[in-house]
């Protein structure tokens, strides 16, 4: 860095006219060290105004400029603090607040004096400085008590501010409790740094003493509070605050009334936040947000973009919330073409709008799009984001590509829970059970914890893959070495294990000896597992229990009905599907999506929407004469409903993955891979079909239903034809 040379100015002599007017009018670095040489000259002592004049100007944006500035306020033949408080001030406004702490440190070197105003202005500094601005926030409190101004109220607030926002709440408390005189701002302060540092709940608590110790809030620390209620969903307390508003006659500002929307918006009271909103005027961002962000949580998407598409001004919160909206209501066509018109509009993305992209991409399998949002992540730095690599290595593994998600996985240096948790479950999912118990011993011996969502997804891989003897060691393990206590979820993924391996007395003996009450999601696993073998008997026990638990469930009439129809009792089954009926209960449509070109094509069962619809039909019949003469039979006995042989056929090839692969063979070469999702378990009709195309038609079929992967090459699926 230059630094300025000074010789010992003379004694005070007034300044020419003309020199004082080129301090004034001086507006460059380079235009002031002109002037400087000629104050050098001159032998005047003029120190005071020249600097005040040169700490008016962006010193902050050049390191030698800055350096120029220190130098010549050291090198003045008397610096004093208020000087130098006004160098701190200068900088500290500035976009970057390290050249306030390199001032800081420069002064205290040259054993420059402080006072009460110097400590606020350096401690807000640190405070937006992350890294080494710990030690200095330590180092100026430490100081400040050295001087004996630590007991200065000005100075304690200051001090807590920069604890808080640096994330070490505990220590900003600790000087907030001794503080003998704590006014509102002081209050305010402590609060707010609560909430910034996530503790809500304590921010709530410290609320309740502000109240009793008599200090009024004010509408800044009213709106701090509705935040906190609003990020921990505590609408009775959110509720008081607002009682206490009316109450106090307090007018409603609009950063006020954004808070109160926002709260009820966070908390799915969306009647009350509607009339609030409707009382806006103008609509702000904020309470705008708000409402897109409340609608959408509840799954009203069209009323969450209505609202956005009224928006005038949209900020990137406002775009993740509806991007987040629609990847969270099982939308994610649509979160992906918002993301583009976003991106087009040159709107930059931040690491929860691509955690929303990703989870859109996973849920649509769509693997050209996932490769798309990849090179999206690699382009713009979000690659090194740890959260960010985690929700790659899940879209991938949803997208039907186990190769990419275990490179990202192997080319992550730092791998928490989440990165192996997500790689197990990404084995489990294929059926690749063995992989993903070799995953969990490596982490394991990496001395990685798992936590209770790594054992969901180990008996899951176990219950796809049939390892019933490892299923049971895992689950014991799970108690008795990590000491975690089996949730629903738990036993439910160990009676599917034992109910997929016809071990079905000892699933219901399972549920019997659990130690709180089975819910919905165990009994269904049980249901399922019924389906599959055909049991009547317990298929009828296990759904009365599921309909005492919840009558309007679906899934349970359905599994029912299917038992039913197996068993060719198609009395009970109308009588199951008149029940649902009268009860108003609609069965899922089953459909089926096909990404190619970059296009995502779905399809119902006997679907002709499509506009190729005519050369879908010609194919699939073309595809089955090829597979008839392989040995290809319709499994008529998996139509579920009381029709006609002829009518059983139709029906069983027209189901929506046959059209959505004969439209993927017309558009794909020998040798190449097809990608397909559906919604709904795939049929054991569809699966052998599957299979014998992936033979006669040379491609790898990779088939994604409700529940696992299926990989078809050969002739043969990756899960052993055990689904």
């Amino acid at each position: 860095m230059e630094t300025a040379t000074l010789q010992p100015l003379a004694a005070a002599l007034p300044p020419s006219p003309s020199l004082n007017h080129r301090i004034l009018t001086a507006t460059t670095v380079p235009h002031f060290k002109q002037i400087h040489a000629q104050i050098l000259r001159s032998g005047l002592d003029i120190s005071a105004p020249f600097l005040s004049r040169l700490l008016a100007l962006p010193l902050a944006s050049s390191p030698s400029s800055l350096d120029y500035a220190l130098s010549v306020l050291l090198h003045s033949p008397s610096p004093d603090f208020r000087l130098a408080n006004r160098a701190l001030r200068a900088l500290s406004s500035a976009t970057d607040p390290r050249w306030t702490l390199v001032a800081y440190g420069r002064l205290r070197r040259a054993g420059l004096a402080l006072d009460r105003f110097s400590f606020p202005t350096v401690l807000r500094a640190a405070a937006r400085v992350r890294g080494v601005a710990g030690v200095v926030a330590q180092e100026v409190h430490g100081l400040a008590a050295k001087t004996g101004l630590d007991a200065d109220p000005f100075i304690q607030t200051a001090v807590v501010g920069a604890y808080t926002a640096l994330g070490r709440a505990a220590e900003g408390r600790m000087v907030f409790d001794r503080m003998h005189h704590r006014d509102l701002v002081a209050w305010g302060v402590m609060l707010d740094g609560y909430c910034q540092s996530g503790c809500y709940n304590e921010a709530l608590q410290l609320f309740d003493e502000m109240k009793s110790s008599g200090v009024i809030p004010d509408r800044v620390i009213l709106a701090t509070i509705l935040s906190a209620c609003a990020r921990t969903r505590n609408l009775t307390s959110g509720g008081a605050v607002h009682s206490y508003i009316v109450e106090s006659n307090l007018s409603i500002d609009a950063h006020l009334q954004s808070a109160l929307i926002s709260l009820y918006s966070s908390c799915g009271s969306m009647d009350t936040a509607q009339r609030l909103y409707d009382d806006t005027s103008p609509k702000n961002l904020v309470a705008s947000t708000a409402m897109v962000f409340g609608y959408a949580k509840l799954g009203k998407i069209a009323v969450a973009r209505s609202i956005f598409d009224q928006m005038t001004d949209k900020d990137l919160v406002c775009w993740s919330a509806m991007i987040s909206g629609y990847a969270e209501s099982d939308q994610p066509n649509e979160a992906l073409k918002l993301f583009n018109e976003m991106h087009l509009l040159g709107v930059k993305p931040d690491q929860i709008t691509m955690l929303s992209v990703i989870s859109a991409c996973a849920n649509m399998g769509a693997r050209d799009q996932a490769k798309w949002v990849h090179i999206f992540v690699d382009k713009n730095g979000f690659h090194q984001i740890l959260s960010i690599r985690n929700a790659l290595i899940d879209m991938y593994s949803k997208c039907g590509s186990l190769v990419d998600a275990r490179t990202i996985f192997d080319e992550t240096a730092f791998k928490d829970v989440i990165t192996w948790t997500s790689m197990i479950t990404g084995f489990a999912m294929h059926g690749n059970g063995r992989s993903a118990l070799a995953v969990f011993d490596h982490m394991i011996s990496e001395g990685v914890k798992p936590n209770g969502v790594t054992f969901i997804s180990l008996l899951y891989a176990c219950s796809h893959a049939g390892l019933v003897d490892e299923g049971r060691r895992i689950f014991e393990s799970m108690i008795q070495d990590y000491r975690l206590e089996p949730k629903h979820e738990h036993y439910g993924c160990m009676v599917d294990l034992l109910g997929r391996a016809r071990l079905l007395q000892e699933a219901l003996e399972f549920i019997e000896s659990m130690p709180f009450a089975p819910n919905v999601v165990v009994w269904g696993s049980l249901l399922g597992a019924c389906r599959i073998h055909g049991d009547v008997k317990l298929g009828e026990l296990v759904a009365r229990r599921l309909l005492e638990l919840d009558p309007n469930h679906d899934g349970a009439y359905v599994l029912l009905s299917n038992i039913y129809a197996k068993a060719s009792r198609w009395e009970d089954v109308r009588e199951v599907r008149n029940l649902m009926k009268n009860k108003g209960v609609i069965k899922e449509a089953g459909f089926s999506w096909i990404e190619l070109n970059g296009h995502v094509h779905e399809f119902m069962m006997r679907d002709k929407c499509h506009p190729r619809s005519n050369e879908i039909y010609g194919k699939l019949d073309e595809v089955v004469k090829e597979l008839e003469l392989v040995g290809y039979s319709p499994d008529t006995a998996t139509v579920l409903v009381d029709l006609q042989e002829e009518e059983k056929r139709e029906a069983i090839l027209l189901h929506s993955e046959k059209l959505a692969l004969s439209l993927g063979l017309i558009d794909s070469k020998k040798g190449s891979s097809i990608h397909i999702a559906k919604n709904i378990r795939v049929c054991n009709d569809c699966h052998t079909f599957m299979k014998l195309a992936s033979k006669v038609f040379e491609r790898e079929i990779v088939l994604r239903d409700r529940t696992r992967f299926h990989h078809y090459k050969d002739g043969v699926c990756s899960c052993g034809d055990f689904w």
